[in-house]
């Protein structure tokens, strides 16, 4: 039995898509400790895993939504990788593992690991660097860089990461000596340009149980998901607009999930056929469902095509915009501008979408390909095999 420790951030789009692989190397016997903020000690226990908490700087456990641009989010991160890194040190000193799992936002790991001589294995949630990354993103780099808070941040990583032994190279942390890859390959960007250094071995899904249930009624011709995610759902006006174009569509039921900053009743007179709620068991209904609007996060864009899903995608920030345009180039999804698409534009995108049959057959090839990969067995071969 190996001691396997994972590390990750208090984020559902970080946490949830380790949780089955998690669940796996508990099932094979190996001792496995997770490392994350305490809120989410009932979710590494309900998989088998031994919580090691410390805390996180970042605000996901706090009540105000993020804002900011692309420097202030690296900042963000880098600052609570800092804050990590002594952390985790104290946590495992004298209770080191022989391999470190960690997610993309747990780069510590990786400097543990390379101070102590324990193997490491990157877990990637989201797309990962392909070959000639750094030149493609060159002029968004310098154009950080030459932000004088983008060059403070460049200056601090590189100083951090010289002062713990490590190469002082800004690509270091997302160059992983091993790396499984979590996300379908038609999420990635130069799919055909990634190295072997990494493994595509799709998702790692399964019923989530702890997380609720849902029943699709039984009245129900068609049911649409409509989810913003956990961290962009403040759009009471947009929502008001899917209340508008699906509520009064004949056969359809909607499940409307609003978030905590939304009170029910600014969206008006709902009717019937629209369920509303703060938190939804996504993937339990995506199993029933017949489409999902969706923001096109990472972990809703794998839940989608998992599941086989026609989406409507509705971009609110960061990766999301790729991600839609990649699930628009799979042949599985329309794009809407959330600002400005009227209710009248999302009720024709929704009955284009759900009547093709073009779309119905890719989400079906998509979905088949996706359950014949590696998934949750394959990834825990390759992470066994690391442990020599």
């Amino acid at each position: 039995m190996a001691h396997i420790a994972m590390v990750s951030i208090p984020a559902p789009g970080h946490v949830n898509p380790s949780l089955e692989l998690i669940r796996e190397l508990v099932a094979r016997g190996h001792r496995v400790t997770y490392a994350n903020d305490a809120a989410w000690a009932d979710t590494v226990r309900e998989v088998g895993a031994e919580l090691v908490p410390y805390r996180s700087t970042l605000p996901f456990h706090q009540e105000e939504a993020w804002d900011g641009d692309a420097i202030d989010a690296l900042r963000l991160f880098l600052d609570d990788a800092i804050a990590m890194l002594p952390q985790l040190r104290a946590a495992y000193e004298h209770d080191r593992p022989d391999l470190f799992l960690y997610d993309i936002a747990g780069g510590p790991a990786r400097i543990l690991g390379a101070q102590w001589g324990v193997p490491t294995v990157q877990l990637s949630p989201t797309y990962v660097a392909w070959k000639g990354y750094e030149d493609d993103m060159r002029a968004m780099t310098d154009e950080w860089k030459a932000d004088p808070r983008g060059a403070d941040y460049y200056r601090t990583l590189l100083d951090w990461l010289t002062e713990n032994g490590v190469p002082a190279d800004e690509t270091w942390m997302g160059r992983p000596e091993r790396g499984l890859v979590l996300i379908p390959r038609v999420l990635q960007p130069n799919a055909d340009r990634v190295g072997p250094e990494f493994t595509f071995v799709g998702p790692c899904l399964a019923p989530r149980p702890a997380q609720g249930e849902w029943a699709r009624p039984a009245d129900a011709e068609k049911v649409l998901l409509v989810s913003l995610g956990s961290a962009f759902t403040d759009q009471p006006d947009f929502y008001r607009r899917c209340v508008a174009a699906f509520g009064d569509l004949p056969g359809w039921h909607v499940v409307l999930q609003i978030g905590k900053h939304v009170d029910p009743a600014v969206l008006g007179d709902v009717p019937a056929s629209v369920e509303l709620h703060p938190w939804v068991p996504q993937l339990a209904i995506l199993e029933q469902a017949d489409a999902f609007l969706t923001h096109a996060g990472m972990g809703g864009s794998v839940e989608g095509l998992w599941t086989g899903t026609p989406m409507i995608a509705a971009p609110q920030a960061v990766d999301q915009f790729g991600n839609a345009d990649a699930l628009v180039a799979a042949g599985v999804a329309r794009r809407v501008d959330s600002d400005t698409v009227t209710a009248e534009e999302l009720r024709a995108a929704l009955l284009e979408l759900t009547g093709s049959a073009e779309v119905a057959a890719r989400c079906a090839e998509i979905r088949r390909e996706l359950r014949e990969e590696g998934g949750t067995a394959g990834a825990a071969d390759l992470v066994e095999r690391e442990l020599g």
